[in-house]
């Protein structure tokens, strides 16, 4: 279980920063509902073939610096 929160808003960035720094993500990797976390870390996980920990890690170092233009 992950306590990381995306709100939408924050995905639709998020996931643009996702498909700049992994192009072979297709757009049902990238399908997002808010509360369905564990799903997303889940098909991220198994389509970059890394653990739920470094797709946690990814994604909480991507959310706090949002702002960032940066991958």
């Amino acid at each position: 279980m992950s306590s990381l929160k995306i709100t939408y808003s924050d995905w639709e960035i998020l996931k643009i920063k996702l498909l700049r720094k992994y192009n072979h993500l297709s757009a049902e990797d990238l399908a997002y509902q808010e509360g369905e976390e564990n799903q997303l870390i889940n098909r991220l996980a198994k389509r970059l073939k890394r653990t739920n920990e470094y797709v946690i890690f990814t994604l909480s170092k991507q959310l706090a610096e949002l702002s960032n233009n940066r991958l």
